[in-house]
């Protein structure tokens, strides 16, 4: 039985790219494979006889005293406990390869070159912009950012990129500085997983070598999505509500195009917009955080769901649920997301940020037959099955591996 070495920071499904590290975990497991987790602490963890391993709690938002703060900003550059934790583990659970998630700032990159020593292969997937951007987003105050290209990262620290602090984007900045030093990723990851051809254009244009990368979509279980192809009236977003999401450009189009909109999150704006909504007169309802067959009942009413990002976005997995339930995009072509939209079959495409644009849109929808949206979602429906379930993504992930040589990982 082979043996994969899980990793990321957390343990438990708190956010997109969470989800995707505990869904490839599951894959794997049924697939036969054994798989060691290797995380943080938290009380929201996910139970695993694996968790003696885990390393202690850093969380940002957390207020900790003074020595508690001073305590952890070594362990968010170069984490010794992680490599010390991780040396345990590597001797106890023998893995054929490594795949890491989202390991910055909690466990850091330091346990890369352990693994370079030892011998394991590792994978690492990209959820986020982090090996070129410092601040992950490429985004800033003023929109879209790419200043630190060429390595002039003090530049996140100028404009405070990271929370609006100085003290948490130096920390960022030293962090980028001494991964680059060290060559933590370019000597010893073996291969990149993309779930966006985007990224990995944008990768390359930051100086990152082509043959590195490899595109590998996300995957969802389309069996536990039950499509509804009839044509509701409203609009849908969900997702969260920060200012990155574009819901803000969304409030203003909907209302000026008088159609409904059902509002589906939580976050930092929302009180921003609702606020926002209620001025605007529109038929705008928040419906505050739903998740499996609550979210899935309000997607299956909807027109259309709507994705108006105004950054990077890499390969939201809104869309790939939108299709699965049998309902077409309308996304900004921005990012990853117009690559998931086969225009005018799956959805539509519009300028990012632009009210006006998306407005048109929207009233377009409203105008459109319903059979047409019918033949929409059952487009995006089928594309799902054919190309984006778990079995083409184990397939596609199966095979990285044995080229790495990993016995018994060929399909």
């Amino acid at each position: 039985m082979p043996t994969l070495l899980s990793v990321n920071n957390y343990y438990y499904p708190r956010g997109g790219a969470e989800v995707v590290f505990l869904e490839h975990n599951k894959l794997f497991e049924h697939s036969g494979w054994q798989v060691v987790p290797f995380a943080m602490h938290h009380p929201k963890n996910i139970e695993t006889p694996w968790s003696e391993y885990f390393v202690d709690e850093i969380e940002y938002g957390e207020q900790y005293n003074i020595l508690g703060k001073l305590r952890r900003v070594p362990k968010t550059v170069y984490s010794l406990e992680a490599r010390r934790n991780l040396s345990r583990l590597l001797t106890r659970a023998m893995p054929d390869i490594c795949h890491l998630h989202n390991i910055y700032h909690h466990i850091s990159p330091s346990i890369l070159g352990l693994l370079k020593r030892k011998g394991v292969p590792v994978v690492l997937t990209l959820h986020d912009l982090k090996l070129a951007c410092p601040a992950y987003k490429m985004l800033t105050h003023d929109g879209i950012c790419e200043r630190c290209k060429g390595g002039r990262v003090y530049n996140v620290v100028v404009h405070r990129c990271v929370k609006q602090s100085y003290a948490l984007s130096m920390l960022v900045a030293i962090e980028a500085a001494v991964s680059t030093m060290l060559g933590s990723y370019k000597k010893c990851v073996d291969r990149f997983i993309v779930p966006s051809r985007f990224y990995i254009n944008k990768f390359v244009e930051w100086g990152w070598d082509r043959e590195r990368f490899e595109y590998v979509p996300n995957f969802i279980h389309i069996g536990a999505f039950e499509p509804e192809y009839r044509s509701g009236r409203s609009f849908v977003y969900f997702g969260r509500l920060g200012p990155e999401k574009g819901v803000a450009t969304l409030i203003k189009a909907a209302a000026m195009a008088g159609v409904p909109l059902r509002i589906v999150g939580t976050g930092p704006e929302e009180s921003l917009l609702r606020n926002s909504a209620a001025r605007s007169g529109g038929d705008i309802e928040f419906l505050g955080y739903l998740s499996g067959a609550p979210l899935h009942d309000v997607v299956r009413s909807a027109r259309a769901v709507v994705l108006p990002s105004e950054w990077y976005e890499n390969a939201p997995m809104s869309v790939l649920e939108a299709y699965a339930l049998g309902k077409p995009v309308i996304g900004a072509s921005i990012g990853g997301i117009p690559e998931l939209i086969h225009e005018g079959k799956s959805g539509v495409t519009f300028e990012s940020g632009s009210v006006e644009g998306l407005a048109a849109v929207l009233a377009g929808f409203s105008a459109y037959k319903d059979t047409q949206i019918s033949d929409m979602g059952h487009y995006g429906r089928s594309w799902m099955e054919k190309e984006f379930g778990e079995k083409h993504y184990l397939g596609r992930m199966l095979e990285i591996y044995g080229e790495l040589g990993v016995a018994g990982a060929r399909t």
